[in-house]
């Protein structure tokens, strides 16, 4: 496959602030990457150093083989982007909008035409692109500056928190035509998101990102398999801690993150254990009083390599308690 966005110790620092911490990744033609973590991992941060709106402090960068610092133009030409924050002017429609992006990379007329019908299809848009976008729906207005990252069929689009502020429905309407967009258009999409729903619905790869260093990366499939096939939420009336310690010499217990008011046990692939649980606090006198088995999810992931949830991350909570035991042979 063609590799398209080369990453490598990547470097930004403010003062004494690391904010990106030498990370390291590539991007193949036609994926949708994912960035997943916390509001102030780094995920910002590395799309403007990418976008060629910020200079890395150290390593390197490159998009379709173009060095983000040496060759800054061809750069730009070569992308879109979709800011965070939202950067479309509010008093004028969702074609002037269009239109004038169109304008500053210097389309003809007959082509700006062309182009905004076709990223009107693509975003379902079609009705709606002579109204101002501040009698726009939020969700709406956003559909149109992700039109307007693709409008000049860019090789890489960056979609950094497109969806942030959004309720679960409008989440969905747009996650369905980036999609659709990305297939059609047939960019490059590198998406930043703290929602992990998001980062597992779009994503082909996801790299999870916290305090400004990449900890784990590879297909959410992948990801998910790597803390364990199954996981179980306990909870006990007391004596949690006796509990943990107890449980913890099973042999197929493979690690035990602590909470405040339960305990995750990453187990192995076997069938059966919630009834070993339940059958274990009947011998020992725990009163059990939650217990549910699931598939991993990125949630757990992010919790698996960080030792916390990226709710957690996001509120300064401190991170749980992990004890991390070896398998028996």
């Amino acid at each position: 496959m063609e590799t398209v966005i080369e990453v490598e110790g990547l470097t930004k620092k403010f003062g004494d602030l690391t904010a990106v911490d030498h990370i390291s990744f590539e991007i193949q033609k036609g994926e949708i990457f994912g960035f997943l973590g916390p509001n102030g991992a780094g995920k910002s941060t590395t799309v403007k150093m990418l976008a060629t709106l910020l200079h890395p402090t150290s390593g390197k960068a490159k998009i379709c083989g173009h060095d983000v610092v040496r060759e800054r133009a061809k750069v730009r030409e070569l992308i879109g982007i979709v800011f965070q924050d939202r950067a479309s002017d509010h008093y004028l429609t969702g074609r002037q909008n269009l239109d004038f992006h169109a304008r500053m990379y210097h389309m003809g007329p007959e082509e700006r035409k062309k182009r905004i019908k076709e990223v009107l299809d693509l975003l379902e848009l079609n009705g709606k692109e002579n109204i101002k976008l501040r009698d726009l729906p939020d969700g709406t207005a956003r559909r149109f500056e992700v039109a307007r990252g693709f409008m000049t069929s860019p090789d890489v689009v960056f979609l950094d928190e497109p969806t942030i502020g959004f309720d679960i429905r409008a989440r969905m309407d747009l996650w369905e035509q980036i999609r659709r967009a990305k297939e059609t258009e047939g960019s490059t999409v590198l998406l930043t998101t703290h929602y992990i729903e998001e980062a597992d619905y779009l994503s082909d790869r996801v790299a999870i990102i916290d305090k400004a260093k990449i900890v784990a990366m590879g297909t959410p499939e992948e990801l998910k398999e790597s803390t364990g096939s199954k996981l179980i939420t306990v909870q006990v009336a007391e004596r949690q801690n006796e509990f943990a310690q107890r449980i913890s010499e099973a042999e197929w217990v493979k690690e035990i993150q602590e909470h405040s008011d339960s305990l995750l046990l990453s187990v192995g692939s076997e069938e059966g254990r919630v009834a070993e649980i339940v059958d274990f606090c009947d011998r020992n006198g725990f009163e059990l009083t939650y217990i549910d088995e699931h598939e991993p999810s990125l949630e757990d992931v992010f919790l698996h390599y960080t030792g916390r949830t990226i709710r957690e991350a996001e509120s300064g909570d401190g991170a749980r308690k992990m004890m991390r035991m070896r398998r028996r042979h």
